[in-house]
């Protein structure tokens, strides 16, 4: 799978627009369903993809370093020769000094080459970054277009439940008919008023009795009332 051909699939299934892809569908469980399906499989295939360029991206850079490092050694390496070098001629050995001379050189040419190198891998390097950045932005998309076909799915199927229970509702509700006074609904409804009627009767007889008792204990009150009178005047 070519850069150009991973990338293409993350950024097309990325910017797919889900709710006109639903409006296009017969049937938008399904579909999304579908989707699903489709995503969580070219995700899979993504991710294998989107490793294996990272993959290569860190051999690239494990190669740069070791041309840095090699080039840093090399350098060393002339720098301890050269310095042997006058070491020796400083001792009157001008041909061991020509020696160590030849030997910085040829570590200096080294130094160069791996320098050269790690130059060379530094823009090819830098644009795979590039595109693992891209790569890794959009699997993340597709992860979250992801969440919002099952979020989506789950709504949708949660929706047409309820749908066909209300509609269940409805059905049973439209067979029954309150003001039928055949029905089993109008007989029990009557039976009620029945029962709240002799409630009431109970409830105006109890009152009428307690009214009664009442009235006569107010006749009590003023006969006494009368008697004490009287013995007052009998009194005076």
């Amino acid at each position: 799978m070519t850069k150009q051909t991973i990338l293409g699939r993350v950024a097309r299934l990325a910017k797919a627009n889900i709710n006109e892809l639903l409006d296009q569908a017969e049937d938008p469980q399904k579909m999304l369903d579908q989707l699903i399906r489709d995503y969580t499989n070219n995700i899979a295939e993504a991710e294998e993809a989107v490793a294996a360029t990272i993959g290569n991206l860190r051999l690239l850079e494990l190669d740069h370093q070791e041309d840095v490092d090699a080039a840093r050694e090399w350098g060393e390496k002339a720098l301890a020769a050269s310095r042997k070098a006058d070491e020796l001629r400083a001792g009157g050995r001008s041909e061991d000094g020509d020696k160590f001379d030849s030997l910085a050189k040829v570590a200096l040419g080294r130094q160069l080459r791996s320098e050269s190198e790690a130059k060379t891998a530094e823009p090819t390097i830098a644009s795979q970054t590039e595109v693992v950045a891209k790569l890794k932005t959009g699997l993340d998309q597709m992860k979250t277009k992801l969440t919002q076909l099952q979020s989506k799915r789950d709504e949708l199927v949660a929706r047409s439940k309820s749908a066909q229970a209300r509609n269940q509702m409805m059905d049973a509700v439209k067979n029954i008919n309150v003001l039928d006074p055949t029905s089993e609904l109008g007989r029990f409804e009557e039976k009620v008023r029945r029962e709240e009627a002799r409630a009431m009767g109970k409830q105006e007889l109890a009152d009428s009795s307690l009214d009664a008792q009442f009235e006569q204990l107010e006749s009590l009150g003023d006969t006494a009332e009368v008697e004490a009178r009287f013995a007052a005047l009998k009194g005076a």
